[in-house]
C-alpha cells in the first residue's frame, strides 16, 4: 500500500511533533509512509532511517511564490507529481482546499483530511490527535521517534573517543531568532556549577547566523574551552549520531530540542520566548521557563531570566 501524508508547517520542530502520527498512520497499515514537506523541514537529514517513513517528497514553495508548486501553475505541477506516484491513501494535516482539490484531481481514491476552512488557531498537538482518532479511532500518545543506525553511533562513539565514564551533554546554544538564544553566560554558568560536581564533555550544537556564532565563540574563549567539542561544521545528518551517544541535551527552543528528544535523550528545553508546547510536548523534555513566569509564550522575551541553577539542578535529577 502506499500512502502519503502532507505536513506543511515549516521547520525541523514542526515536522519532528507530527511524526507520532504518522508512525500511527504506519502500523494501522503495516506500510511506510511518505510525506510531503516544505524543504526548510530538512527531513532528509534526519528522518533517512527511520523505518516508518518511506519517500520524503518536498513541497517546492517559497516566500518569493515562484516556486515549482506555488501558484495555479504550481498546482497542476504537485498534481503531475502525486499522480505518478499512484498513492493509494492520503492524510492531509491541514485545512486546505488547495490540497484538497490537488489530493482529487491526482486521482488518489482515499483522502483523510483535517475539516476545511479551520485552519485558525489549530492547537499543533490537539487537533491532529483528534484527527486521528476520528479517521481512524487510534488514540496516540508516543513522543515522536527518530530512529539512526546502531552501527553509526558506535562509529561515531570511537571517532569522538566518547568515554562512558564522563557525563557527556549536548548543549543546543543555537535557535531560530535572537528572542530564544539564551546568553553564553547562563550556559557557562551551568558548565561551571556541572564540572565541579562531574567529569563532563560539551558537544555545542549551532547553525551558522552571526548571532549564533559569538554565543559558540564566547564559550570556546572560555576557561573550559578544553571541554568542549563545536559542532557548527557539522550536518544535521551527521549530528545525530553524536546527540544519541550524550546522556542528555540542554536547549534552547530549536531543532536541536526535538530532535534530541526524538532520539530519546533527555533534553531539558529553555523556553525564553515561544509557547511553552513547543518544550513539553515529549516526555523526554524537561522545560525551564523564565524566573517569575507561570508559563512563557511568544512577546515573554525571557532568555536573561533563565536560572542556571533550575539547570543544574535539572542536571542532577536526571543524572541521578
Amino acid at each position: 500500500m502506499k500512502i502519503l501524508a502532507i505536513q506543511n508547517r515549516m521547520g525541523i520542530g514542526d515536522t519532528v511533533i507530527f511524526l507520532p502520527f504518522i508512525k500511527a498512520i504506519s502500523e494501522k497499515f503495516n506500510s511506510p509512509v511518505s510525506i510531503l514537506v516544505k524543504e526548510n523541514s530538512k527531513a532528509d537529514q534526519y528522518l533517512h532511517q527511520t523505518n516508518y517513513i518511506d519517500k520524503i517528497l518536498i513541497l517546492e514553495r517559497n516566500k518569493n511564490s515562484n516556486g515549482r508548486h506555488d501558484g495555479f501553475l504550481g498546482a497542476v505541477n504537485l498534481i503531475k507529481d502525486l499522480k505518478d506516484k499512484k498513492f493509494d491513501k492520503i492524510f492531509i494535516f491541514n485545512s486546505s482546499l488547495r490540497f484538497n482539490l490537488i489530493a482529487k484531481f491526482s486521482r488518489i481514491p482515499k483522502i483523510y483530511q483535517y475539516p476545511l476552512f479551520q485552519k485558525s488557531r489549530q492547537h499543533i498537538i490537539d487537533v491532529p490527535k483528534k484527527f486521528i482518532r476520528d479517521k481512524l479511532d487510534l488514540v496516540v500518545n508516543e513522543d515522536p521517534e527518530v530512529q539512526i543506525d546502531d552501527s553509526l553511533i558506535s562509529e561515531t562513539n570511537k571517532k569522538f573517543q566518547i568515554n562512558k565514564n564522563e557525563i557527556n551533554i549536548l548543549l543546543g546554544v543555537g535557535g531560530s531568532g535572537p528572542t530564544k538564544r539564551i546568553p553564553s553566560k547562563t550556559f557557562l554558568n551551568v558548565i561551571e556549577k556541572i564540572s565541579k560536581v562531574k567529569r563532563c564533555k560539551f558537544f555545542l550544537a549551532t547553525g551558522k547566523d552571526n548571532e549564533e556564532k559569538i554565543i559558540l565563540n564566547e564559550i570556546l574563549q572560555s576557561k573550559f574551552k578544553s571541554l568542549c567539542i563545536p559542532l557548527d561544521n557539522f550536518s544535521i545528518k551527521e549530528t545525530l549520531p553524536i546527540i544519541k551517544n550524550c546522556n542528555l541535551s540542554i536547549c534552547n527552543d530549536s531543532s536541536f530540542s526535538h530532535l534530541s528528544a526524538a532520539l530519546g535523550v533527555k533534553t531539558i528545553t529553555l523556553m525564553a520566548d515561544t509557547p511553552l508546547i513547543y518544550g513539553n510536548y515529549s516526555s523526554k523534555m524537561f522545560p525551564i521557563i523564565p524566573e517569575g513566569e507561570e508559563t512563557v509564550t511568544h512577546n515573554t522575551l525571557g532568555k536573561e531570566k533563565i536560572s542556571p541553577q533550575k539547570i543544574f539542578n535539572k542536571i542532577i535529577e536526571i543524572i541521578n
